[in-house]
């Protein structure tokens, strides 16, 4: 995998995780909720039905209380009070029923088949014995009881929640109920509309984790792209800059080489002719030709100290045989000599632990620096100080000139070509390059790290 495509995986996959917990903690809490609120709509709407049945159950009571409450035990008032009883409905499966306390059932106006019948040990598909629960709750005084009971309307057992009072004069129980199946539909449907609701939110949650990473991938995409064609143009500007700086230096060279050791070459060529001439002739000009010689003698040392300093510029042999220290004090002590400008050096801590190219690049950086100098400073003291740390080398050259403006030279396409250059080979070993300009002078920091 590429590092464009580990950063973009990088930035998507937070993004992904974040949303996922999101969706999981909104998916908890919605189904927490969820059923919370079915529990306390179930609640309320039972406690409206209790209610509801007490109500009914009273009102019952009510309709035949002229015949309960007058003393009467004769069959002529129940057989008129169950008629009471029996005519009252509330719905297609709203009645009243009677027992007595053994179990016979008196009174059922929608399965009159019941009638006569003793349902004591009558028990429902769980096996739960249904008429001892009701006469147990009679007995204690009414209450609500829930059970299951078959449904008129459908011909199928449902769970029912009943309300029974004891009418103990005539050793009656007397009550009324209602199916919970409504209930549990619409207990249903609230459950089916939460579960479609938690579904689109997390459809929701869903469709924007995957917007946010296609925006997350193509905005990483565009900046790639962008970052590329910059940096495919600052590619390109520096091979440009290394194949000019290729060709100044071999233009250098060559004029070195021509201006230098070839004409000197020439004139000594021909000062040796002329002194062989001189040999082959008279005794008299021996004295004449020995001068020549010790004059070609002089001009063939310039050449081997022009050779040198070709030699020392290509690559300087001293910084391999002496060390960075020691070839910066004979850079400084020959600068000089050459320019007349006087150079203080001053070496501090150890160096032994930078990498040849390090030691390389930090000479080559002096040499720039001194050039430089040279050329636009108008200084009159220079200071050259190397110092070794723990954590690296600090390389810094002083003068008293002019000074310049860092950002004018940058943006100026033909100057600074110098300070790039620096940069450049500081940045390719992991090293910065500070400059303070002013102008009071100017100062060049190069720090290498030792873990660079």
């Amino acid at each position: 995998m590429k590092l464009r495509q580990k950063v973009i995986f990088l930035a998507i996959t937070p993004l992904i995780l974040a949303l996922c917990a999101i969706a999981l903690a909104v998916w908890h809490q919605s189904a927490l909720l969820a059923t919370q609120q079915k529990a306390a709509i179930e609640q309320a709407y039972l406690a409206s039905k209790e209610a509801e049945l007490k109500h009914y159950v009273a009102l019952a009571a009510h309709s035949v209380a002229h015949l309960y409450d007058s003393g009467r035990t004769d069959p002529a008032a129940q057989e008129e009070a169950k008629r009471i009883l029996a005519s009252l409905s509330f719905g297609d499966d709203g009645y009243f029923f009677v027992y007595d306390m053994q179990g016979n059932s008196l009174m059922h106006p929608r399965q009159p088949e019941l009638v006569g019948r003793n349902l004591y040990a009558m028990r429902d598909n769980a096996g739960n014995p249904t008429i001892v629960r009701l006469l147990a709750r009679a007995r204690e005084g009414g209450g609500l009881e829930r059970y299951q009971w078959v449904k008129p309307s459908t011909r199928q057992e449902v769970a029912k929640l009943g309300y029974v009072i004891p009418m103990r004069r005539w050793g009656w129980m007397m009550g009324t109920g209602i199916y919970l199946d409504d209930v549990e539909r619409a207990l249903a449907k609230i459950d089916t509309q939460q579960r479609g609701n938690i579904q689109n939110t997390m459809l929701w949650i869903a469709a924007i984790a995957i917007l946010s990473a296609l925006a997350v991938g193509f905005s990483g995409l565009a900046l790639n792209i962008s970052e590329s064609r910059v940096a495919d143009a600052k590619l390109k500007a520096l091979a440009q800059r290394v194949v000019e700086s290729q060709e100044e230096e071999r233009a250098r060279l060559s004029r070195d080489l021509h201006d230098g050791i070839s004409q000197w070459l020439v004139s000594i060529k021909l000062q040796i002719e002329a002194g062989i001439e001189r040999l082959s002739g008279q005794p008299s000009q021996t004295d004449k030709a020995l001068a020549v010689f010790e004059h070609t003698a002089g001009q063939l040392n310039k050449v081997l100290g022009e050779v040198r300093r070709i030699s020392h510029n290509l690559r300087p042999a001293v910084l391999d045989d002496i060390g960075l220290a020691p070839a910066l004090a004979h850079l400084a002590e020959e600068f000089q000599h050459d320019s007349g400008m006087p150079v203080r050096f001053s070496a501090a801590g150890s160096t032994e632990r930078l990498p040849e190219t390090a030691n390389t690049v930090l000479f080559r950086i002096a040499q720039e620096a001194l050039t430089n100098i040279e050329r636009h400073a108008r200084a009159s003291r220079i200071a050259v100080a190397l110092a070794g740390t723990a954590h690296g080398v600090t390389l810094s050259i002083g003068d008293d000139g002019v000074g310049f403006d860092p950002a004018d030279i940058a943006q100026h396409p033909k100057r600074g070509i110098g300070l790039r250059n620096m940069m450049e080979r500081l940045e390719a070993i992991g090293g910065r390059l500070e400059l303070d300009s002013s102008p009071a002078g100017t100062t060049v920091r190069a720090h290498i790290d030792y873990g660079t």
